[in-house]
């Protein structure tokens, strides 16, 4: 089995490491690491099109090493599949993410956003996020985090890859609780509530400075969402796709006279 392990916390980042340990337990795994050079949290699936990169080869200290690289977590996976390692990947692995990715967390992480670039090759993919002590988003990057037993779960589900159903063009997003989890659950997104809000930090030479981001939030409680299930103490595991189509709106929409927008507005004359 040949996986890309990547992340959006940097090629520094502890979750990566602990993934990376635990990944090369699995017997028959040939892995290659490519990660952004420091922290790209919250970088969604944006990609790196006005500059070349820069990439160096990082050693790890334990006879193996990767590749850093100034670019996103979306350019770590097209490098890989455009031939900077020796294998063309077969599945992607990113994270450990420092905090968790849930609900509409997922649309602004760059974890996912890398394993969302592999539904998007065609290749299996598995984000990876664990929840602080202190239950932070990701880019908070607070409290204590314990990588371990999440790392080993992922590592089991590679092992065993041939036997977990991943359809074609989906990903799993896992989330991990803080603590020792009480079991595994499949789960829908559940939907956050955000509370952020303008404050005014500084202000100097007829510049303003604001902070707008990073109330603690909250989220709907809903049974069989992946909020519920990192409440009761469990890793969360939703499969999700790229396919962004709202299908219920087709026929609507559709019912809708579009082509007489065509034509000028027609204008009442007073």
């Amino acid at each position: 089995m040949k996986v890309l392990l990547t992340n959006d916390d940097g090629i520094s980042a502890r979750g990566l490491h602990a993934m990376r340990r635990s990944l090369l337990e699995v017997p028959g795994i040939e892995l290659a690491v490519i990660a952004p050079d420091s922290n790209r949290s919250a970088t969604a699936r944006s990609i790196t099109t006005r500059h070349p990169l820069w990439v160096e080869q990082v050693e790890f200290g334990d006879g193996t090493s990767g590749y850093a690289t100034d670019g996103t977590p979306v350019d770590c996976v097209r490098f890989a599949a455009l031939g900077l390692v020796e294998f063309q990947p077969e599945l992607i692995v990113s994270g450990i993410n420092h905090g968790s990715n849930l609900g509409d967390d997922i649309t602004y992480s760059g974890t996912v956003a890398a394993a969302l670039e592999g539904a998007v090759l065609g290749i299996p993919a598995i984000a990876v996020s664990q929840q602080s002590d202190r239950r932070q988003l990701d880019f908070r990057e607070e409290g204590e985090f314990h990588f371990d037993e999440v790392a080993a779960f992922v590592a089991r589900i590679v092992e065993e890859l041939d036997e977990v159903p991943i359809p074609e063009g989906t990903l799993l997003n896992v989330n991990a609780p803080a603590g020792d989890a009480k079991g595994a659950r499949v789960c829908r997104l559940g939907k956050r509530i955000y509370r952020d809000r303008l404050e005014l930090a500084e202000e100097e030479g007829g510049r303003r400075r604001y902070r707008i981001y990073g109330d603690d939030p909250s989220y709907h409680e809903e049974e069989g969402t992946d909020f519920a299930a990192i409440a009761d103490g469990c890793i969360a595991v939703t499969p999700l796709h790229f396919d962004l189509t709202a299908d219920r709106a087709i026929d609507e929409l559709a019912a809708f006279d579009l082509d007489r927008l065509l034509a000028p507005a027609a204008r009442e004359v007073e």
